[in-house]
């Protein structure tokens, strides 16, 4: 996972609460073994009409917000099934971070897991950030997002912040502590299920 670092973007806003996961990658596109390659299925059913061609009314087609990384949405974000397809689809398709005044919390984890920064806000600071056309820069060290001559801090769990900032996924959270795992085989005894 690539270390997490400061992001400047417009804002992508998606004014949609309960968006579940099944419409932020249809079941249809989970065929796919590897994490890459997703993007292009995000919000199919949205996007495309039933002939596959886009939609213009669409927020993602249009080009105004094509190399946007932030998304703002409304409250109960990634509810449904328990997919981390939906996290692959929105990473890959180029969105880093995701706000919103609640996320369901097996889509909240999967984001840290995956390198996208879920950021809940209150509903008054997510209306004011849902009107914001020009760029933000988003700032996890000091965990702000700055707007002109304004901020609006943001929460985050100390160890979660460090893994994004340092690019740890799982794996490596368990290589760091190889040392003390290789000690622990080294002087434990070997006790059989058998005896």
């Amino acid at each position: 996972m690539k270390p997490f670092s400061k992001i400047i973007s417009i804002i992508t806003p998606f004014d949609k609460a309960n968006v579940d996961t099944d419409q932020i990658i249809p079941k249809q596109f989970l065929k796919l073994i590897v994490k890459s390659g997703f993007g292009k299925f995000l919000f199919y059913d949205w996007r495309f009409d039933h002939e596959g061609q886009p939609k213009n009314d669409f927020i993602l087609n249009d080009p105004t917000y094509k190399d946007s990384k932030i998304l703002v949405t409304n409250e109960n974000f990634g509810c449904g099934s328990s997919r981390e397809h939906a996290v692959w689809a929105l990473k890959d398709f180029g969105f880093n971070v995701i706000i919103s005044p609640s996320f369901a919390d097996i889509f909240y984890s999967n984001c840290f897991k995956n390198g996208v920064l879920p950021i809940i806000l209150d509903i008054k600071n997510i209306k004011k950030l849902l009107k914001i056309k020009d760029e933000v820069e988003l700032d996890l060290n000091s965990q702000k997002i700055i707007f002109g001559d304004e901020f609006i801090n943001f929460e985050i769990d100390s160890h979660r912040k460090i893994r994004l900032l340092e690019g740890l996924d799982d794996i490596d959270l368990t290589l760091n502590e190889n040392e003390k795992i290789q000690n622990f085989e080294k002087n434990s005894p070997i006790v059989s299920i058998f005896e």
